[in-house]
């Protein structure tokens, strides 16, 4: 369905010192400085697919998602979405593709989101049976039927990230391109959206691309990830294969029969909790044999535990740098 190969964008950006003379001298000389925001970006997403991708700020993530849904034109490299070339802006294409970004409105600001809506049907041309069908079952999974005559404005945020998914969806596209769907919305926001989009793409078989800074929304949605680090991708594969592939440490918890101090515990540098009856080491994958011996040795041991790194940890050190050239 998507197909990309050696996607680059670069962005050429005129440099002027500020002052009347280096004003002057702009006219007539003009530097300029390049940033590549996507960097030969290479990946395939089959049909139906849910791909998470992550990235910290100025990743490439949003300029990649715009080189695909063709308001950007790369500076090299191919790609086809559903057979097309985006950037082309084939009728047919546009008729099915949609893209939702999280900090841009669609909807008409001043207007209820029904009128919006209305002009979406026409655009569209969807039936009126069709239409009204979904739009009805889809205000009442997101439990916003009684907003949807309200003027955009007056909604609130959650409301309003709602409807901009419904008006994207309403012409059930078959590609979705979804950037930040959940930025900025609470808790009880952001488990609705992610019911309703996993529903939707397990409901129509759309392919589905999501941006998100959210763990929860990757790990609640995904079983793909892409991750791209300063417009390259890092790591493409399972979300599972990620913890695997960067982190080289592991959650060491042993529950024991009675409380112990710092002095008592070997490797205390791992050492990430003490409690009354369990001690957390955050401890590299060779050290665990040398210190679960220790305790088997020199304390009543109840329970041992050992598990993966939480995945949002393991980005976390990913964008700092700690772990980026980690190998599989």
């Amino acid at each position: 369905m998507i197909h990309v190969e050696s996607l680059t964008k670069i962005f050429r950006t005129h440099v002027k010192q500020p002052g009347l003379l280096n004003s002057m001298k702009s006219l007539f000389h003009r530097e300029y400085t390049e940033f590549i925001a996507a960097d030969s970006v290479t990946f395939s997403i089959e049909e139906g697919a849910l791909v998470g991708m992550l990235g910290a700020n100025g990743a490439g993530k949003t300029t990649t998602l715009k080189m695909l849904s063709g308001l950007l034109h790369p500076s090299s490299g191919n790609a086809t979405v559903m057979g097309y070339v985006p950037w082309e802006r084939h009728n047919d294409f546009r008729r099915n593709f949609s893209l939702v970004l999280g900090q841009r409105n669609q909807l008409w600001w001043d207007l209820p989101a029904g009128d919006s809506f209305l002009l979406n049907k026409e655009m569209y041309r969807i039936a009126d049976h069709d239409y009204n069908k979904r739009l009805n079952e889809m205000a009442e999974r997101l439990d916003i039927a009684d907003k949807l005559h309200v003027q955009v404005r007056k909604l609130s945020l959650g409301e309003r990230m709602k409807c901009e998914l419904i008006g994207a969806l309403l012409h059930y596209p078959k590609v979705v391109f979804l950037d930040e769907p959940t930025i900025g919305l609470d808790i009880v926001a952001q488990h609705s959206l992610r019911e309703f989009i996993a529903e939707f793409n397990r409901e129509q078989g759309t392919t589905i691309i999501l941006t998100s800074h959210y763990m929860d929304d990757i790990e609640a949605l995904c079983k793909r990830v892409i991750l791209m680090d300063e417009g390259k991708i890092q790591f493409d594969g399972a979300l599972s294969g990620l913890v695997d592939r960067f982190s080289g440490e592991k959650i060491l918890t042993i529950v024991i029969d009675h409380e112990v101090g710092p002095e008592d515990i070997p490797n205390s540098e791992y050492v990430s909790e003490i409690g009354k009856d369990h001690i957390t080491f955050k401890v590299p994958k060779s050290e665990i044999a040398k210190i679960t011996s220790h305790f088997l040795a020199h304390f009543s041991v109840r329970d041992i535990t050992i598990s993966e790194m939480p995945v949002e940890e393991v980005i976390r050190e990913i964008f700092s740098g700690k772990n980026i050239d980690a190998s599989s």
